[in-house]
């Protein structure tokens, strides 16, 4: 990562749709976002669905640790890893 660039990690805990208004616009400023849903499915919404192209434009590919999705799922030990590998970790 280059200088002022980080590897971000967020976690859509509680709220969905703010999370990836968040990861989006944290790829302005040139970060690295990975965004992990969390505690249950992705709503169907039309704000989610809004939401969701903002991280198909900012090439986010969100995952998720609920199992049966249609997005890529992250076991506990690559959650783990991926803590563990992020500059910094932020909860939504």
């Amino acid at each position: 990562m280059s200088e002022g660039k980080k590897a971000l990690l967020l976690l859509a805990r509680r709220d969905h749709t703010e999370a990836m208004r968040v990861a989006a616009g944290l790829t302005i400023f040139g970060h690295a976002v990975r965004l992990v849903f969390m505690t249950g499915p992705v709503a169907d919404t039309p704000e989610n669905a809004e939401e969701a192209e903002m991280l198909e434009l900012s090439d986010i590919t969100p995952e998720t640790t609920v199992a049966d999705q249609e997005l890529p799922h992250l076991e506990p030990g690559a959650l783990a890893l991926a803590m563990v590998e992020a500059d910094a970790v932020i909860s939504l």
